[in-house]
């Protein structure tokens, strides 16, 4: 056989595609089956699945929304995962409060008794000595013997006693949605007074207290920040997209707000509460006094980027062809100062439930019956009662959790919807 030029070809194989003849373009190239062997042309419908999706692109031409690529960079954010998960347990332990807590908030005890010692380990030469797979507790019980300071009787744990911890354990009832229940989260076998954190000054279990009180301290942080942010929003976009004499006189009237001494006003006002009102009365003046302050800084932040966003080209093109202001407004400049917002809301949360802690150690906070950690540190006003019981600090323990936790979501969602 010989080609055009009159040169001899090699003989073809029976079966072999003919090297002269034109090229399918569906054809594929498969790869060799060896060394020393060549690659084979395959038409297109010769082709296996497995050949087929070799030859499939790695790159997704799927088209994600804003709200997955936000995801899929916090996702990468190890404090902001850390903040999101924490964040969650914190509302979850809100919602479910009654069921999460161990002991009655209300019922009394032994007074300043101290943490209940949790162990694995019983100690002894009785059955039950040695390590235990499940922990158990040893219940804090009176002795005869009396403090020369305080004379208060002291108290230590009962080694003789151990108590299995188990979870969904039988406690104190409680209504939860209509329904009357009395199982807890965790608790002592037997039903008896668990204290995780000790007891305050009138006896009443801390970590309780402190589980029941984050519905009083979140729910004022949200609703605080949820109309800071609703006000702090519509002036500021407002402000920034009229413009002209309307932002001049308005702007003057947020920086009179400014120049308020927060800290001194929160005082004098508090003091305006007379002291029989009751907390519902204290709520509501707190939360107004917490927006009345907290919007202007807000909207003065939304008002620069409503003035950016004004010039920018689309908005133009919009006012071009005869869109209106509301169209613009919702459809153009808040979905673009959405994530400023979101993540101003995760960074004031934090502020409010310090503020709240800060006036209720104060003595500014709710009125028993109802619960808040600004209530509990109360407790904690002289160095003396710090010095000899230590725990009842542990409220602290839960702001600093809730700083921690809001903080760390407000940071890792500041880095993952701002693209720069």
């Amino acid at each position: 056989m010989t080609d055009a030029t009159g040169s001899s070809l090699p003989p073809r194989r029976a079966g072999a595609a003919d090297p002269t003849a034109p090229r399918d373009p569906r054809a594929t190239l498969l790869p060799a089956a060896g060394p020393g062997t060549a690659a084979v042309e395959a038409p297109a419908g010769d082709l296996g699945p497995e050949v087929l999706d070799s030859r499939a692109s790695t790159v997704s031409t799927r088209s994600q929304s804003y709200g997955a690529l936000v995801w899929r960079r916090l996702r990468r954010s190890v404090p902001g995962m850390l903040g999101l998960v924490l964040v969650t347990l914190l509302i979850l332990v809100a919602i479910f409060a009654d069921f999460v807590s161990p002991v009655d908030p209300k019922a009394r005890n032994v007074s300043f008794a101290p943490p209940d010692k949790v162990s694995w380990y019983v100690p002894g030469d009785g059955p039950e000595a040695g390590w235990r797979f499940l922990p158990v507790v040893f219940p804090v019980v009176e002795t005869d013997e009396f403090d020369p300071v305080t004379f208060q009787p002291i108290v230590g744990p009962d080694f003789e006693n151990p108590r299995p911890i188990v979870l969904f354990a039988p406690g104190w009832e409680y209504s939860f949605l209509g329904i009357r229940m009395s199982r807890h989260l965790f608790g002592v076998a037997d039903g008896s007074p668990f204290h995780l954190l000790g007891t305050d000054t009138l006896g009443r279990d801390i970590f309780s207290r402190g589980v029941v009180g984050s519905r009083i301290s979140l729910t004022l942080a949200l609703v605080s920040i949820a109309l800071i942010t609703i006000i702090g929003t519509l002036a500021g976009i407002a402000s920034g997209y009229i413009g002209g004499r309307f932002d001049a006189w308005f702007q003057r009237f947020v920086e009179i707000i400014l120049a308020f001494p927060q800290l001194p006003l929160y005082l004098t006002l508090a003091t305006l509460i007379p002291v029989t009102a009751p907390s519902g009365v204290f709520l509501t003046f707190v939360v107004v006094v917490i927006v009345a302050l907290g919007w202007a800084q807000l909207s003065r932040e939304v008002r620069s980027k409503t003035m950016a966003l004004r010039q920018v080209d689309y908005v133009r093109a919009a006012l071009a062809v005869g869109a209106s202001d509301g169209r613009i407004i919702t459809r153009h400049i808040l979905p673009n100062v959405m994530s400023h917002i979101i993540v101003s809301i995760t960074l004031g949360i934090p502020t409010i439930v310090l503020l709240e802690s800060f006036l209720g150690f104060l003595g500014f906070a709710v009125k028993p019956p109802l619960i808040s950690w600004g209530l509990m540190l109360q407790d904690a006003g002289t160095f003396s009662v710090i010095g000899s019981y230590p725990w009842i600090l542990s409220p602290v323990g839960f702001v600093l959790l809730t700083v921690f936790a809001f903080n760390a979501l407000g940071d890792g969602l500041r880095d993952a919807i701002d693209p720069y």
